[in-house]
């Protein structure tokens, strides 16, 4: 039997809180012969077994060990006791709408992404969202502004080429940390919303911050309601993944921040 992280007592994550998580993922081999993927549901362990490049199938292991790991820290459970539900969709109220703790007690709200090596988790007391993406390549730049709202590409067109690049970047972690939020992911049109670089004229009724995401990714996450008093970025270590691992410590005061 493989041993597992164990869980410590309950944090409570008031709405005046946000804690973000950024994972670097470990190598295929590292991920393969040392991670525990026991603690992942069966959908999880086939839908990981399912990807082609071993780069791609360590990413998505490392993210959803990660997440149940910071979870089950947050709830006090064990990581493979964290049950995931989906909430109704809120443009035709199927089941398809953003992923959610089945029963949380206490009540929190989380957000996943992960990009090439990197994961993003964010937990809070109310609704979230978050992304994290790999630095564009001038393709895709060209491929993706005219998809943009009028006025972003606007700010996009105003900038030199080496510096539109790394906007755009930006402004797309934006976009899908704010739609993940609304739980509509890119259902909804890229152009809809304005998250260009003027905080004034984003969308009303939520707070959008841009996070430090390393030397070769963007990140970003939004917040519904004001901005929270504390917002803390911090680092989960490969090893805090490995079996036998302590379970993270979430205490708001725990830890160095970025």
């Amino acid at each position: 039997m493989t041993a597992t992280a164990t869980a410590p007592a309950p944090t409570v994550v008031g709405q005046d809180r946000l804690d973000l998580w950024l994972i670097a993922t470990p190598g295929p081999d590292t991920v393969r012969d040392r991670l525990d993927t026991s603690e992942l549901d069966a959908a999880e362990r086939k839908r990981t077994a399912s990807f082609i490049r071993p780069s791609d199938a360590a990413t998505y292991a490392t993210a959803h060990i990660a997440l149940r790991r910071l979870l089950g820290a947050y709830l006090g459970r064990p990581p493979q006791d964290v049950t995931f539900v989906r909430e109704p969709c809120p443009g035709c109220q199927g089941t398809h709408g953003r992923p959610a703790v089945a029963h949380p007690d206490p009540p929190l709200h989380f957000s996943l992404s992960h990009s090439h090596g990197m994961v993003l988790v964010g937990v809070a007391g109310r609704t979230v969202g978050v992304d994290v993406e790999r630095l564009p390549r001038p393709q895709t730049v060209a491929v993706c502004t005219p998809a943009l709202h009028a006025q972003e590409r606007e700010e996009l067109d105003a900038l030199p080429p080496p510096d539109r690049q790394a906007a755009f970047g930006q402004l797309w972690t934006r976009k899908e940390a704010f739609l993940k939020g609304l739980g509509t992911g890119l259902g909804r049109s890229p152009a809809a919303d304005y998250l260009g670089a003027d905080p004034a004229r984003r969308p009303a009724g939520w707070t959008l911050l841009d996070i430090p995401g390393g030397p070769r990714h963007h990140a970003a996450a939004a917040l519904l309601g004001d901005p929270p008093v504390t917002t803390t970025v911090r680092r989960l270590p490969a090893r805090a993944l490995l079996p036998g691992a302590a379970a993270p410590d979430v205490r708001a005061d725990a830890g160095p921040a970025l």
